[in-house]
């Protein structure tokens, strides 16, 4: 069985500097993310940066993580997945900002790069899957319909993209859609993009408030 372990997480509370439970990180960050569209706070974030993934991850995870929107210190991985050292980080980043971002085929590559930098301690996908969607949006007028791509399908090609990311275009690509205005398009990718990691108590369009 894959680990979906991080292997820093027994240490969680010194290095990640969790500020609240696993389920209040949901309902809060997905509260987050709802004003990000909401608010039409992304349009003032860059795109296809780290300084705008940077942004997105601070906004989301702001009352969650005491690093939130910081890089990560320390060497991670997940199960047999080795991610970027962390010594050689902030130049890598800077090289995967400057990627072309031009094509779909281009911004998968960026997207597949950014995904194994796995800046931050947590939150790393749920952040650069709305990372992705902002370059889609602004170089091809549409995003991804997230709904449609089954969990177990995306993890393996997301797994896979560090050899081949052939698999994770056609995954992508059969589900590009122009609803990049649509509200609920936006919202029901948030909770599928929650539901890769098993989150899932809260829907992001019916959120009251924290009990």
């Amino acid at each position: 069985m894959t680990n979906n372990k991080y292997s820093w997480e027994n240490k969680s509370d010194k290095i990640l500097k969790r500020l609240v439970s696993q389920d209040e990180e949901e309902f809060l960050s997905k509260r987050r993310a709802r004003e990000l569209f909401d608010n039409e706070i992304l349009k003032n974030i860059q795109v296809g940066t780290f300084e705008g993934l940077k942004e997105i991850h601070r906004y989301l995870f702001q009352e969650c993580y005491g690093t939130a929107g910081k890089i990560r210190e320390h060497d991670i991985r997940k199960g047999d997945t080795v991610f970027c050292r962390a010594m050689y980080l902030e130049d890598n980043l800077k090289t995967v900002s400057k990627m072309p971002e031009n094509t779909f085929e281009e911004i998968i590559e960026k997207y597949v790069e950014m995904n194994i930098m796995h800046p931050f301690y947590e939150g790393n996908g749920r952040t650069t899957r709305i990372w992705l969607d902002q370059m889609l949006i602004k170089r091809l007028g549409m995003c991804v319909n997230w709904q449609n791509i089954n969990r177990n399908d995306y993890l393996s090609a997301m797994k896979r993209s560090v050899i081949n990311d052939l698999e994770l275009k056609m995954f992508l690509k059969e589900n590009l859609t122009e609803g990049v205005e649509s509200r609920d398009m936006f919202m029901n990718g948030i909770n599928q993009s929650y539901a890769y990691e098993n989150m899932g108590k809260y829907d992001v369009k019916e959120l009251e408030e924290l009990d």
